[in-house]
Order: C-alpha cells, then structure tokens, then sequence
C-alpha cells in the first residue's frame, strides 16, 4: 500500500531538497507546492526548528546547512549576524557557510593579513582597505561601530559569496558577545538528546494492528525483547504490547485488541533526563519515538538511558553550567565525627545582585549534596519529585558553608532527605528533599 504524505511533509522534503543558500519564502512555497500561505508558513517554522533553514532580519530565511553534533561548536555567519544585530552589507549567499576562527584587525594592514585566512572572520573598524583584503583572502568581514564599506568591497562580497558584515557594536564587544555565543554552543553539545541513543525505525521492532499475537511470538523469538510498540497503516503510533497483554491470548487474535492504547512517547528533540524522568516515574521499560505526526522514528529503552547517563558522567567538560560548577566546588568534609558533611565557599558566580548565595545556587547545592548522599547508600541516578526550602540567613560572598544531608528514608524507588546547611556554627538554611531513583 503506497502511503501519501501530508502537505506539511511535502513542503519539508521540498526545503530539504534545495540547494545551501537558497532563499525561501511564504509565499514562494505555497505557490510552488499549491499550498495555503498559512501550511507553508507552519512547515518554514518546523524547518528553522529543525536546523534546515535560518531566518535573519533584513535578509529572510536562508537554506543552512543541518550541523553535525561533532561540529556544533561552529558558528555559521548567519548566526554571528544574529548575535550582533547585524546588516548583511554584502556576500549575502555566503551566510550558511561556517567560520574557522576570529581574527581581531588591531594592526598594520599587512601584519592583519599573515592572520587572516580563507574561513575566518575578521572583526575591524571603518578600514576600507582591509576590507577588500580580507574578502580577497576569503574572509567575511565583520565591520564594528555601525561603518559601512565601499561599492567595490560589496560587489566582490558578492562575487565571491562572502558576508560582509556591519553592527553597531564596537571590536571587544562584538569579541565577547561571539565567544559567548561559541560558548553557549559547547554547553548545548554536551546536553544529551534522544536523538543521540535511540534505536531507528530501521532497526527497530515493531507490530502493526493487523498483525495477530502470533506475530508477537515470532518477533520475541527472534529478538528475545517482550515489548514492542504498534503502528497503524500511517506508521503512526497507536499503542504498546508487552509480554503481560499477550499471555494466555489466542495466537490468532489481532493485536489492536489486546494492545494498551495511547502510550507514552518521546520526541528526538526531548532530552535524555527527560525521557529517564518519564520512565522512572510511568515505570516504562520501552518508549516509542516519535515525530511531529505521531509517527514511529524508532525506539528507546531503559538499558539505553541509563547507559548514556553513566557515560555523561564520565565526559570531561568542556563548557560550565552553574550545575558544574557547583559540583566542581563541593568537597567532603574530613572531620571525625563519622556525620557526612560538603563544604563549599561561596564563589561570585554563585552570588545574586545583592552579593549573597542565590536561591538557584542553594538548591543545586541541596540537590548534590543529598545525591552524593544516596550514592553511597544506592547505586543509581537521582531525580528530584519535590524540594521544600527554608532559608533563615542570607549567606555573604566567600563564606564557608557546610552542608549535612541525612536519610531520612529510602525504598526501592523513592527517597526522602533532609539537608541542614551551616555557616560559622549557625544554621542558615534548611531543605527537605523527596526523590525518585533510578536503577543502573
């Protein structure tokens, strides 16, 4: 049976097969496809969603190339446009392509040039002919203080598809907003997606509803799984089957009829703590992925979640969040007192606008300490169901604090802590902590 695809998903293949560099629009699309403005519109968002296409202000909505995860560090010019507030002066077809590097122009004209190479970006001020230079190297041009180039410069930005570039922004500035950028980059290479461990449709097992529960028999033969989600004739996930929903049922009995409909699902875009949050918490040992459409990509099992959670944890980091650092900077207190203590001093980054701990620090800290606590009782992972606080003093910039997480009780699944954190002998703040765990 040929299945037809929708509307949406025509325009999405239709963008996919365009060339880098090609400009789209509303309107474009729906006269070329024979489509509502409003369907056309839905699928460009979908695609700039997707990492297809980008929009920028005064220029539109571009044909990007999609980035590897491996290369994500990498900016394109069209994102640097975005993070400057830029105008594209020229080379406009130049902008999915990515920078190698930034060279900062704070030199003589010929010193500049032994930096500046085919894919960098060099960032200068209203000198004309460093411009051109630049461009003849194949280099874009990022030009500060909101100057504009000569005729000639945008002509050979064209003819050699490289952006030239302008903000309003002077040098160090546009330098820090574009390592900021870089930065945040690397923070999102290490969050884990779906997309990264699930199984694909390929090479996933699945049933159909015509299929019978003999049909689950063979597949838990040659597979030796015991669940197994059901897609209609659309590929569009409509339940799941599990060892439990076939026993004692006639092999000759269709499976629609036995299947638990509407089950839980996850999308690629969904983040791997996420997906182990919803399992833990429904008790799912399988979950189908899906699309926008409901549609089955492939699927994900516990094993897989957890397996990537261990290895996270060993990943060397490369870009910080306040998480990190908070962990980075909590110790194990070595008094002889046989109570499990952390020390930590508080760091400016760890600080509000008023220069004391802030609420956000507080309760990271809350969270690691109770679960290094857990660790030593439980091999496994935790996720935080509800945290209760109580702050009694406000805690100064560069104050030693020590933090005392106590069990209060521990199942096979849930958690209960209560953390008491001390500065100076007095307490400061206090927590109750219930979790969920996960085991590896």
């Amino acid at each position: 049976m040929i299945l037809l695809a929708t509307k949406h998903e025509q325009i999405l293949e239709h963008i996919d097969s365009l060339s880098v560099g090609s400009k789209i629009s509303v309107r474009g699309i729906a006269k070329a496809l024979n489509v509502s403005e409003g369907t056309a519109y839905r699928a460009i968002k979908e695609a700039e969603n997707q990492n297809m296409v980008s929009t920028i202000e005064r220029v539109g909505t571009i044909r990007i190339e999609k980035k590897k995860k491996e290369n994500i560090e990498r900016l394109t010019f069209a994102e640097i446009t975005k993070v400057v507030d830029g105008q594209v002066l020229g080379g406009r077809e130049g902008l999915h392509k990515t920078l190698n590097k930034f060279v900062v122009g704070a030199m003589k004209l010929e010193a500049m040039m032994r930096y500046t190479e085919a894919g960098s970006l060099l960032i200068v001020g209203n000198r004309t002919n460093a411009h051109e230079l630049a461009v003849k190297e194949g280099a874009a041009v990022l030009v500060t203080g909101g100057f504009d180039t000569t005729d000639k410069v945008k002509k050979l930005a064209d003819e050699k598809k490289l952006p030239v570039i302008s903000t309003s922004y002077d040098t160090f500035t546009v330098a820090t907003m574009i390592n900021r950028a870089i930065y945040d980059q690397l923070i999102k290479k290490e969050i884990v997606l779906v997309d990264d461990i699930y199984t694909t449709f390929e090479k996933a097992s699945y049933l159909t509803t015509k299929d019978s529960v003999a049909r689950w028999h063979e597949l838990n033969e040659s597979t030796h799984h015991s669940r197994y989600p059901v897609v209609d004739l659309k590929n569009r996930v409509v339940g799941m089957v599990t060892s439990k929903d076939v026993i004692n049922k006639d092999p000759s009995l269709k499976i629609d009829k036995v299947m638990t409909k509407n089950p839980m699902t996850v999308q690629t875009r969904t983040s791997l703590t996420n997906a182990a949050h919803m399992m833990v918490w429904e008790g799912i040992e399988l979950m189908p992925v899906v699309d926008q459409a409901q549609k089955l990509q492939g699927i994900i099992s516990r094993q897989d979640v957890l397996k990537a959670l261990q290895n996270l944890q060993r990943q060397p980091q490369i870009g910080e969040t306040i998480d990190d650092l908070v962990s980075n900077q909590l110790e194990l207190s070595e008094d002889d007192d046989q109570v499990f203590k952390l020390r930590t001093t508080v760091t400016p980054q760890m600080t509000n606008q008023l220069g004391t701990l802030s609420y956000g620090v507080f309760t990271s800290l809350i969270t690691e300490a109770s679960s290094r606590l857990l660790s030593k009782h439980k091999k496994g992972n935790l996720v935080v169901e509800n945290i209760s606080l109580l702050f009694i003093k406000p805690v100064q910039l560069e104050s030693e604090i020590e933090i005392k997480p106590q069990l209060l009780e521990m199942g096979r699944k849930v958690a209960k802590v209560d953390v008491e954190v001390n500065h100076e002998h007095a307490v400061v703040g206090k927590a109750l902590l219930m979790a969920q765990l996960i085991d590896r």
